[in-house]
């Protein structure tokens, strides 16, 4: 019989920290807890197994699954010495999911089960507070309704509000006895109105009901949306964690809380966290009660009123916690996230992980832990996402800037962001489609708002506190957020929210800053990174391990320093034709084209060349000696033609053509499929005079600035849209040609080299032919995706999705390179290309060669170098250190 419950407790496990694919991460973690003597409430872990078993078998258990659960029940009772639905001393539990990978909030838990009109009688008896005992009573009625009953929690805490302002109360902790009473009672009422039945008495049936209900909450529409984005396979399933419960909420010497072993949001070594004195888990995070910091250094002290800390109230418990937790991070070499309750000064730890940060915080701690000597310089490396390091290369708040400030809350997520403001899902999904940067704001959020979150560019709550469900989504997202911005009425009915005098309405923009907490009226102007010497740590360390080159896709100043900031080591494509739209140049290069014979468009093309030989010195002064891939020009001609009857008239000024017949010129040029038509090396076929300037500027270039800065340059020269051998070789002899009569012109010689790109499947499968007559390849992977799949890059858009829904893609092809199709072809002209020449340079310029598993690609079939837009440059390097690695381990 299979084995589908693992027990821990009492410093002892079934399981390990090893097993999160059967036990989930919090189930193993809670084994590995037990196992290094940590209090721990006992309890069992039913396995993925039953999660992957109930979704394939119509939702239904394998024989003998309840005998195995009951004997976890047992386990827990010679522990705890309770007995489940016991009308003596009932033992209660707590039912948890648990993914193999973190999904904080987006799944299902009840509290408290085992209660019934029996045996809270009992259960109020064994305890020092009847009015904790109905307290809890009244938490599971509704948790329960909620998660099992799928009743909203929002028609339970209308209820609440109206017992709280009957009996003119402020906190739940205030109500009587009697009071809950009646409220259980209230709260029944509402049941059986919602589902015709009564409330469930059968503990029995209250708990497979309850495992069913988490494993349900695995294909939740939230669960699903937070996988999407995070990449999780729907296939993993959840675990599920059931445990003795243990209280918060019996008065002034019990809390519940969360912390982290360091500060999320920049990496500072300290116990970061919040709790609440006699309160339940389910307050911390939910922005019912304001809580309260863990540790002074830590304290908020944006709080208007001053509030005692953890390290204050409970200083046995704080020095507890924070050994607990150095022993923690120690033993996984990781920030841990964990979540606590002390029950009558006792602390027991329910769960930990680890912790979810800022791109920031995340290098910070990766390098002090390198530098504390607890991980080594490979293993801080792996530990950052390559794009998790976008979020700290992009503007941020102009100090000097003019601003409003509406009011503040807590620094939850940081970055900077203005925005439209939106108050639902629906709306923050609307106009980000428009195309419109959004602020979600609310009063909290909870786990059914993950689309508008994932839609939203920032978030801005009311309510919660720094590890609230708001805060932990924002910083795993790596999106700005304001969580306790408790000044701030939101009124969800009108559309709008407001301090004082200052009304804000939907649509209204907005800027919030999640690194200070301020919250602005309108646009606030940005100012460029500052990036921290742990940054620049973290880049050195994987340039030191890397093996592939990163270059950068870039032809002005502006984005070529951008790249040599970021690390760039030359430049892997150079798009010539982007020079061309400047307004003083796309007259001439419609001149050219339009022209009726070689001798005008040599003409137009002779005025181009300075401008030509001026933009290739630029480039080449800021490069150096470093690599520097120019593409010769490759637009599909109808980006120059002519479009309106300005453009008409200005051209017929300037060359010899009528209007009418410019217009029939433009008619013979006009092309179906113009991405397929008289475009790249195609184009120089018909007329060669258009790369014969190109080549002369690019030589006479080089040549120039070895003249005047004494700096040798050698151009790599890359032909585009090359199809077989027989075109490389008629453009490799125009391009020799030209550089030998730049050679006699300036009495003086330059290297260069001349490259093929290879982005048709006919230029891959005749690599062979085409090396013969090339010293290096470049993929154009966006071209070669397009040919290879029958897809267009501009049109596919309207249907890729669902291609995507029907997991034909697992990603949409234009992002992360296809491996099996585009990929092979890859190989195979790889393998063809080196056949005769081991050592010819070869990689990939198209904008993969920014996404990690490309990289991770490119390496493994030995690939030297990839290139990619500016601001993915850091991700890349990181992406070549972390394949080197990996390859490393593979051998």
């Amino acid at each position: 019989m299979n084995n589908y419950i693992y027990t821990f407790g009492n410093q002892k496990a079934d399981g390990n920290g090893h097993l999160e694919h059967i036990l989930g991460g919090k189930g193993a973690n809670l084994a590995e807890m037990s196992l290094l003597g940590l209090p721990v409430p006992p309890g069992f872990t039913i396995t993925t197994e039953i999660c992957q078993y109930y979704y394939k078998n119509h939702y239904s258990f394998p024989v003998n699954f309840d005998t195995q659960v009951y004997e976890g029940i047992h386990f827990i009772e010679g522990i705890i010495g309770a007995k489940f639905d016991d009308t003596a001393k009932p033992l209660l539990i707590s039912i948890r999911s648990g993914a193999a990978v973190s999904m904080p909030g987006m799944m299902d838990s009840i509290l408290n089960l085992g209660l019934n009109d029996q045996t809270i009688e009992a259960f109020a008896k064994n305890t020092e507070s009847p009015r904790f005992a109905y307290d809890c009573y009244r938490r599971f009625i509704q948790m329960y309704s909620d998660v099992v009953l799928n009743i909203h929690l929002n028609q339970f805490e209308e209820l609440f509000e109206i017992h709280k302002e009957a009996n003119k109360v402020k906190y739940d902790h205030e109500l009587s006895v009697e009071s809950l009473k009646e409220l259980i009672v209230d709260y029944k009422k509402l049941v059986r109105e919602s589902t015709g039945q009564e409330f469930p008495q059968n503990a029995h049936e209250q708990l497979f009901q309850a495992i069913q209900a988490v494993l349900k909450s695995w294909m939740s529409e939230r669960a699903i949306a937070y996988r999407e984005i995070n990449n999780i396979p729907n296939d993993l399933g959840t675990a599920v964690n059931i445990q003795a419960m243990v209280f918060g909420n019996m008065g002034k010497t019990s809390a519940t809380g969360v912390c982290f072993t360091r500060d999320p949001s920049n990496g500072e070594k300290y116990l970061f966290g919040e709790y609440l004195l006699n309160a339940q888990g389910e307050d911390v995070v939910a922005g019912i009660r304001t809580p309260k910091s863990i540790t002074l250094y830590g304290q908020n002290h944006n709080t208007l009123i001053p509030q005692l800390t953890m390290e204050e109230e409970m200083p046995e418990a704080y020095h507890d916690l924070c050994e607990m937790g150095n022993r923690l991070e120690q033993h996984f070499g990781e920030m841990q996230d964990i979540e606590f309750t002390v029950q009558q000064g006792k602390l027991w730890l329910l769960q930990t992980r680890n912790g979810k940060r800022s791109a920031k915080a995340a290098i910070n701690m990766a390098i002090s832990m390198a530098q504390e000597g607890y991980i080594t310089k490979e293993e801080a490396l792996l530990r950052i996402e390559p794009k998790s390091l976008d979020q700290l290369l992009h503007p941020s708040l102009d100090p000097d800037a003019k601003t409003i400030v509406i009011d503040y809350g807590l620094p939850a997520s940081p970055g900077a962001v203005s925005g439209r403001v939106t108050f639902s899902v629906l709306e923050a999904e609307k106009e980000a489609k428009r195309g419109h940067k959004v602020i979600l704001v609310r009063n909290e959020t909870s786990p059914e708002d993950i689309n508008g979150m994932i839609a939203a560019h920032a978030i801005l709550t009311a309510r919660g506190g720094m590890t609230s469900h708001a805060a932990v989504v924002a910083r795993g997202m790596g999106k700005p957020c304001v969580c306790g911005a408790s000044n701030l009425k939101v009124d969800y009915l009108n559309k709008i929210f407001f301090k004082g005098e200052v009304v804000v309405k939907e649509g209204d923009i907005i800027t919030i800053n999640g690194s200070t907490g301020e919250i602005y009226l309108g646009e606030v102007p940005t100012i460029e990174p500052n990036l921290s010497p742990e940054f620049q740590t973290l880049l050195d360390w994987a340039k030191e391990i890397k093996t592939l080159k990163v270059y950068t896709n870039a032809e002005t100043a502006q984005d070529l320093n951008m790249a040599l900031k970021f690390g760039a080591e030359g430049i892997g494509l150079c798009r010539t034709e982007h020079m061309f739209f400047d307004p003083d140049r796309l007259p001439l290069i419609r001149e050219m084209i339009m022209a009726s014979n070689a001798a005008q468009r040599k003409e137009a093309l002779a005025s181009l060349l300075p401008m030509q030989l001026q933009d290739f010195k630029e480039i080449f002064k800021l490069m150096g000696n470093k690599t520097t891939v120019i593409r010769l020009l490759d637009p599909p001609l109808h980006e120059f033609l002519p479009n309106n009857e300005k453009d008409f008239q200005q051209i017929a000024e300037h060359t010899s053509l009528s209007l009418n017949a410019l217009k029939a010129k433009v008619e013979e040029l006009h092309e179906s499929n113009p991405m397929l038509g008289h475009r790249g090396c195609r184009l120089a076929i018909s007329y060669p005079e258009i790369y014969e300037m190109q080549v002369t500027a690019i030589i006479s270039a080089a040549i120039e600035i070895k003249m005047e800065y004494n700096i040798d340059i050698m151009p790599e020269i890359l032909v585009p849209l090359v199809m077989n051998g027989k075109e490389m070789a008629i453009m490799k002899t125009l391009i020799d040609r030209c550089a030998e009569g730049a050679f006699k012109r300036y009495n003086q010689k330059t290297k260069y080299q001349v490259g093929a790109m290879i982005e048709l499947p006919g230029a891959a499968l005749r690599a062979n032919d085409i090396m013969k007559h090339a010293e290096f390849f470049s993929f154009g992977s966006n071209d070669l995706t397009q040919t290879t799949l029958g897809l267009s890059r501009d049109d596919s858009c309207k249907f890729l999705n669902d291609y995507l829904e029907a997991k034909i893609f697992e990603v949409d092809p234009f992002i992360k390179l296809d491996e099996e199709s585009v990929g092979e072809l890859i190989k195979i002209a790889v393998e063809r290309g080196r056949a005769n020449n081991h050592e010819i340079k070869i990689g990939i310029c198209g904008e993969h060669g920014g996404h990690a598993d490309t990289i991770q690609f490119s390496q493994s079939i030995g690939l030297n170098y990839v290139s990619c837009s500016p601001f993915r440059v850091p991700g890349a390097i990181l992406a070549a250190a972390h394949a080197a690695i990996k390859s490393t381990k593979a051998l």
